[in-house]
């Protein structure tokens, strides 16, 4: 080895040298063209299946692309060197070919090494397989000297016990593809995953590997002095097939598929979608080779969240060629949802596009995807005029799956050589679901301790591989109907998940338990309740059933229901709520054992927690007559009021539990009004939340001119579930005017004659008929990010982040009042979601400090002195700045100064993955920070990686050394960039 002796001197030459160093230590040098034929590839993976397996077994299958158009001249690939990611590899000559080349239909210039082989790893984690192959087909066109290029592909996969048999991603179609020049080219890799994981597609620069395999192999391969670690760089030069470098002015042609361009003439496009994994190249301009490729990333859907756990890196290839051919049409199913057990057929049909003039072609059809078999294609007629095929699938409950099964068809037209064969490919998703339990029935019964229940039954459910059956109540019918796959139970419908019981179960008890404490409360006498069921599956498929039939039965006896919520004095101070409710009734008209009372309580606001309900000053009630109270002191002005109520029957010992029944709460009317713009009208708006139905007759509206005297009747408005308006347009409403209201509603109880006129005022809430408040003008002043980017050392342990908004009252809409008293600041800290609220301010600028990050986004709203808010201001936003520095001297001395290798200034960052290496491109240390390490990199002189890491005794000696820091930015855009650069250790 050549050793180099550096001065100390911080000289602009020495670093000069050391670059230079690193360049030759790294192995920067022309490479030797080797075997030059490996076009495209991918590995995939499964976790041994014998009859004993070991879960760290891990069985492969690699397939090469050869370049076989020089015929029997063409380089071979018998062999095949794999490095298996725990740092051993199958050593030369590596692993062998199983058979020979094989051909592929169609195609006479490629054809297929496959390669088998297995691996045993020593602990569980996660591994990086991979393969360099010497080298790549020369005329690729969007990377430099292919010929000099080597091949590089790998498949990481994660062995836990927790992931069962997992298998990797398989990619069924070819990873060569051919197109025409001014047309739309297609590429569907047609992944699935066995385990039904999610699979996610992302395009990715084509990889090379600097060194030989040759030399990489190492330890325990006989002779061997590499470290079995490949360590894969960008090929020079790289560019994907769209970029405008290649052919000058790409542009796209019309194209009705996805993404949709109707007109062209846009930007050419090369994109991949995240979800099918469909290349749509819109359009090639340049005939050539081109070279590119996908990760496809396997995500675990746990109970806990979804979990990367492996991900297939695809290396594959595109021949573009000059034609007047024209690719054909395809056309396939629109895409369905079926029941378990439903047979799904459909007809794909494709129609040449044939040139003017020249005559149309055969088309042949192919079908790809992971449930062939036992789904079968078979294609009927090839044309012309008109291909056709049918498609048949018989579904079954281990079909039931969260996502759509994806079936990818491609129709590939055959002219006349030399003209190329163009394809139009497209993806039918198809959605399986379970089907609903079936015959639901809802039997009210009396359980010990005369608590009411009830029992529900069913048929036992058709698909046993289901992971559990939900119970689901509610009070009242509900008007949910499942469409044709509509899973599960929305929220919207009103129920609420009361049990879950195994799949193989055809009966549940309904004693109304409490899931908070676990105390069994019984149903409510007189209730009409509700049931539904469905099934889930398990993961990592996952999925779940239609719900059932809707059962319904109604308790016997009644409940102490209240009737009244009713504001009966407005005053901030000393207001009144007359509250009233119904005496329960035993079943069967016996009496009630215990001993009787009511419980009282009340809690702030529309929809307070069940944590906020105090009882009222005089409960509990202890006669069953005690059915009214007026709750006094109050401000009913500014506040509105929910109460709840329970019947409670307690024992002498030993003679029973408490029994507690909890009626539905029910909520105070609140009253808003508005004066409208221009003011010659006033809005009101009213809200409740209560078990009866206000929406069968209308609300009545009641207003006073003034600040005294009595309030009359103005009209009436018809109200919904929670609430109404109306808008008063009287004409002798006056400008400057004060004017009260108060609205009463008029309920009823279904079931319940008398309960049938139910009166509840809301608060008298009043107003001067104004204009509306103007909308302010929001300014918010940037971060000077070059400012912070330049200082000593940002941020420091203790430095925050301000933003400063400044704004003007603004001059809309016309004739708005613009005498504001005060602001409402709002703010989020991302560009989308809900603004929550800062604070109010009666000044017009507005200081956000102690901020972790700059980027965020604000709004206003004015108030005048009537309590009007006015419109909401525009929004103002900024993003993070981006800015990052390292030092290049750092001191691991022990004296606690600059001890540790960390950024000297930076911006918010979500994570950064460092690597250093020493002056012959060893690498001596590597980790990964995130915002939530109180140090980013954090090196302390540490290393090798795998050895010592920060903290370990274990030290790189003193010199210089080279970095490689890969930060991700906590920007909107999640920017990433690469750092570069080198630093000395001093001790």
């Amino acid at each position: 080895m050549v050793q180099f002796t550096i001065p100390r001197a911080g000289t602009l030459a020495r670093t000069a040298l050391l670059l230079m160093v690193l360049l030759v230590g790294l192995g920067l040098r022309p490479e030797v063209a080797q075997a030059t034929h490996i076009r495209a590839g991918d590995i995939q993976a499964k976790v041994d299946t014998t009859a004993s397996p070991n879960p760290r077994r891990i069985f492969f299958k690699m397939i090469l692309y050869l370049d076989i158009s020089r015929g029997a001249n063409s380089v071979d690939q018998p062999n095949a060197v794999i490095f298996f990611g725990d740092g051993t590899s199958s050593c030369n000559p590596g692993i062998a070919r199983q058979g020979g080349r094989l051909p592929i239909p169609g195609n006479t210039d490629t054809a297929l090494s496959i390669y088998y082989f297995e691996h045993t790893y020593p602990a569980t984690g996660s591994y990086t397989v991979s393969f360099v192959g010497e080298n790549r087909n020369g005329g690729v066109i969007n990377m430099s000297n292919p010929l000099d290029q080597s091949f590089y592909i790998s498949t990481k996969i994660t062995i836990d016990p927790a992931l069962g048999l997992n298998h990797s991603p398989v990619l069924t179609a070819p990873a060569i593809d051919k197109g025409g020049m001014g047309q739309v080219f297609l590429h569907n890799p047609a992944a699935y995953d066995a385990d039904q994981d999610s699979l996610a597609f992302h395009l990715r620069t084509s990889q090379k590997e600097p060194r030989l395999a040759s030399t990489i192999i190492g330890p325990p391969c006989p002779g061997a002095t590499g470290d079995n670690s490949p360590r894969p760089v960008t090929v020079p030069d790289f560019k994907y097939p769209n970029d405008p470098a290649i052919a000058a002015n790409p542009l796209t042609v019309p194209y009705g598929g996805v993404p949709a361009d109707p007109t062209g003439g846009n930007p050419a496009i090369f994109v991949q979608d995240v979800h099918t994994g469909q290349i749509t190249w819109n359009a090639p301009v340049a005939a050539g080779l081109y070279n590119v490729a996908m990760v496809v990333e396997e995500w675990r859907r746990t109970p806990l969240g979804r979990r990367l756990i492996g991900e297939v890196i695809r290396d594959m290839q595109i021949a573009i060629v000059a034609t007047n051919n024209l690719r054909p049409t395809l056309t396939i199913p629109s895409d369905i949802c079926v029941v378990a057990g439903t047979t799904v057929t459909g007809s794909v049909t494709a129609v040449d596009g044939a040139a003017a003039g020249s005559p149309q072609t055969p088309i042949t059809l192919f079908a790809y995807g992971g449930i062939f078999p036992p789904a079968t294609f078979r294609q009927t007629t090839t044309g012309p005029p008109q291909a056709a095929g049918t498609f048949q699938w018989q579904t079954n409950c281990s079909n039931v799956a969260g996502l759509p099964y994806q079936v990818v068809f491609k129709a590939q037209d055959s002219p006349t050589a030399p003209a190329p064969i163009l394809i139009d490919e497209k993806t039918w998703r198809i959605t399986v679901v379970g089907p609903p339990p079936q015959s639901l029935r809802a039997t009210p019964t009396a359980a010990a301790g005369g608590l009411n229940s009830m029992v529900l039954t069913w048929d036992a459910y058709t698909c046993a591989n289901a992971a559990r059956i939900y119970i689901y109540r509610k009070v009242n019918p509900s008007t949910f109907t499942p469409g044709p796959c509509d899973t599960g139970i929305p929220a919207s419908a009103g129920y609420v998940r009361i049990g879950t019981v195994a799949p193989g179960a055809t009966t549940f008890t309904d004693l109304n338990v409490d899931p908070a404490t676990g105390t069994t409360r019984g149903l409510d006498r007189g209730q009409n309740y509700c049931y539904r069921i469905y099934a889930d599956f398990p993961l990592p498929a996952g999925g779940e059933s239609i719900a059932s039939n809707e059962a319904c039965a109604q308790v016997s006896g009644r409940g102490a229901m209240l009737t009244n919520v009713d504001v009966a004095t407005t005053s901030t101070t000393t207001g009144q709520m007359a509250l009233r409710w119904t005496q329960p009734r035993p079943i069967g008209g016996g009496t009630f054992t215990g001993t009787p009372s009511y419980l009282l309580s009340r809690a702030e606001g529309l929809n307070p927690l069940a944590t906020a309900f105090v009882p009222v000053a005089h409960g509990p009630f202890t006669a069953l007559t005690d059915t009214s109270y007026v709750d006094l002191g109050l401000d009913t002005q500014n506040k509105q009021y929910t109460y709840k109520l329970e019947f409670v029957r307690t024992f002498a010992p030993g003679q029973g539990a408490t029994l507690t029944e909890a009626s539905p709460t029910a909520s105070s009317v609140r009253l808003t009004a508005l004066p409208n713009n221009p003011p010659t009208a006033i809005t009101l708006s009213w809200t409740y939340q209560v078990p009866w139905n206000n929406a069968g007759k209308p609300v009545t509206i009641y207003r006073r001119t003034g600040t005294t005297g009595a309030l009359v009747q103005v009209g009436t408005a018809p109200t919904g579930a929670t609430g109404g308006t109306f808008t008063d347009r009287d004409p002798t409403l006056a400008k400057g005017q004060s004017y009260c209201y108060y609205v009463q509603t008029e309920g009823s109880y279904a079931g319940f004659a008398f309960l049938s006129s139910l009166l509840n005022r809301s608060q008298v809430q009043c107003l001067t008929l104004n204009s509306p408040p103007c909308t302010p003008v929001l300014t918010l002043l940037p971060t000077n990010c070059d400012s912070l980017a330049n200082l000593p050392e940002f941020p420091g342990l203790r430095e925050r982040y301000t933003n400063r908004l400044r704004w003007t009252v603004g001059t809309t809409p016309a004739g708005c009042d613009a005498n504001i008293i005060s602001y409402r600041v709002y703010y989020r800290p991302t560009p989308t979601g809900r603004f929550a609220l800062l604070g109010t301010t009666s000044a017009t600028s507005f200081v956000h400090s102690d901020l972790a990050f700059s980027g965020g986004c604000y709004a206003l709203q004015a108030v005048v002195a009537s309590g009007a808010v006015s419109d909401t201001s525009n929004v103002a936003c900024q993003d993070n700045c981006l800015f990052f520095k390292l030092p290049n001297i750092f001191t691991p001395n022990g004296d606690g100064q600059n001890s540790v290798f960390r950024p000297k200034n930076n911006s918010p960052v979500r994570r950064i993955r460092f690597q250093a290496f020493n002056r012959w491109g060893t690498k001596v240390f590597e980790n990964t920070t995130t915002a939530d390490d109180p140090v980013l990199i954090n090196w302390d002189g540490g290393g090798p990686t795998g050895e010592s890491g920060n903290g370990n005794s274990a030290k790189v000696s003193d010199g210089v050394y080279f970095y490689l820091a890969e930060v991700e930015f906590a920007d909107f855009a999640n920017t990433k960039r690469t750092y570069k650069g080198w630093v000395e250790i001093i001790r």
